[in-house]
């Protein structure tokens, strides 16, 4: 029995089919732009279930709502078709994805991933699925299931060291970034979570050199990986007030891909925005992410996406924001397995969200102050979320809670010590509240003098 690249046994046997499965595998797990050649394949092998359900994969990476009717035709070929018990595993994982039931499809990865574990593909997915709902000890426990198999295999190290991260085991997170890199120093995902451990910690220097480092192995990746670490890179120059660096990574870099795909417009979103809180002026920037977002109706995929969205439209103030709120509040009464994080968390960060466009300052800050305890529900990474905490900490200072913005700024100050427009505004706070020795303080740290 032929094999993909991993040893999975596999039921094609065309020799072009199983270059194409291999393909889609080492290219989702390394993000690289062949994992798309697998869609011309399936059309010519209708009857092969893995390479079906595979492009299915790819349609619903799309994360827009047309995703599952695009995906559809896949699915039923791949259902329909004959192949090993692991290969008719993942036809069905793509069916419960297909049909909304996200809580069955990570069961089923995870069911797979137990039996399985040399099907990095569907750990990968699993660990997509699980970060999407927040559930870091998931990511970890889904990785782990590789092991001893993938000891060799750097992608294995690699979502370890993001599962460990996002559990907050930071030191283990960089020891498998680590060991990653060591096997393959280009890894990308391995870089990513070594980019989280160095931000999370305040290694702002050694996380600017690092990534400089390493970024020219990023240009020939897919748009997401691309985009996502020079993001990364990008939060380190804001810390150090590298304006024109940040700027740059944006234009060239960030916004500068798949303008029309999730994951690139919300890196646009929450970089644009992160860069005016560090006072930079952006220019014009947010009329064409707002007018890309508007494009997409009232998509409330995922929460996480969604409030970016959300936050964009009304920056940029076009009328779509008032549709995607009545959206978001349609979204929080409908009975479905998230509802919680959409009425519990995602709404009210919403109504936040627009009255902090608004001006409402005061109320910005008290509906985000709502939310900001359960983010994790709504899915994203500790430092994507961090932009909800900004926007809540520019709500406060603009409100005139100085009080409750200086306990913020220096809870901020434990990662991010020295940063600069961090210890610009925790200077101005101080002012405001009648401390000038200890503004005098900050504006050193922020190389402003006494």
């Amino acid at each position: 029995m032929k094999t993909d690249y991993l040893g999975n046994p596999l039921s094609d046997t065309d020799p072009a089919l199983i270059a194409a499965l291999d393909d889609f595998i080492g290219g989702f797990v390394g993000y690289e732009t062949r994992a798309v050649t697998i869609l011309g394949l399936a059309d010519r092998f209708p009857d092969s279930a893995l390479a079906n359900t595979y492009a299915g994969f790819l349609w619903m990476f799309l994360e827009s709502p047309d995703a599952p009717t695009r995906a559809a035709p896949w699915l039923a070929r791949a259902l329909a078709a004959r192949g090993t018990a692991r290969e008719q595993a993942n036809a069905r994982v793509l069916a419960a994805w297909v049909a909304g039931d996200i809580p069955e499809t990570i069961r089923r990865c995870e069911a797979i991933a137990r039996d399985h574990p040399t099907d990095l593909a569907i750990i990968k997915l699993g660990q997509y699925h699980l970060f999407n709902r927040g559930d870091a000890a998931g990511m970890l426990r889904m990785a782990l299931h590789a092991l001893p198999a993938g000891a060799d295999t750097p992608h294995v190290h690699g979502m370890i060291a993001f599962g460990l991260e996002q559990c907050h085991l930071l030191t283990e997170a960089e020891a498998s970034a680590r060991r990653a890199m060591a096997i393959a120093p280009t890894d990308p995902w391995a870089h990513h979570a070594l980019a989280h451990v160095m931000l999370t910690q305040g290694r702002i220097d050694e996380g600017i050199a690092f990534l400089e480092q390493v970024a020219p192995g990023w240009e020939a990746l897919n748009s997401f990986m691309h985009t996502h670490n020079w993001w990364h890179l990008a939060l380190f120059y804001i810390s150090r007030d590298r304006q024109a660096d940040a700027l740059a990574v944006y234009d060239n870099h960030v916004w500068a891909r798949e303008k029309d795909y999730s994951q690139d417009q919300v890196g646009a979103v929450s970089l644009l925005a992160r860069m005016e809180f560090a006072g930079i002026d952006v220019g014009d920037r947010w009329t064409d992410v707002a007018n890309r977002i508007a494009a997409r109706g009232a998509d409330t995929v995922s929460p996480f996406l969604t409030l970016q969205y959300l936050f964009a439209l009304a920056r940029a103030g076009l009328p779509q924001a008032q549709g995607m709120m009545q959206a978001i509040r349609t979204r929080a009464e409908t009975p479905t397995d998230d509802r919680a994080a959409w009425s519990e968390v995602a709404l009210p960060a919403a109504t936040g969200i627009i009255a902090h466009a608004t001006g409402d300052f005061a109320r910005a800050a008290r509906e985000l102050g709502r939310a900001l305890p359960r983010m994790q529900e709504i899915g994203g990474s500790h430092a994507q979320r961090d932009f909800f905490d900004q926007i809540h900490l520019d709500a406060l200072i603009r409100s005139g809670d100085t009080s409750t913005a200086q306990q913020v700024l220096e809870l901020r100050r434990g990662f991010d010590p020295d940063g600069i427009p961090l210890n610009r505004m925790l200077a101005e706070v101080y002012d405001a509240l009648g401390l000038p020795a200890q503004a005098a303080v900050a504006r050193t740290r922020a190389g402003q003098g006494g």
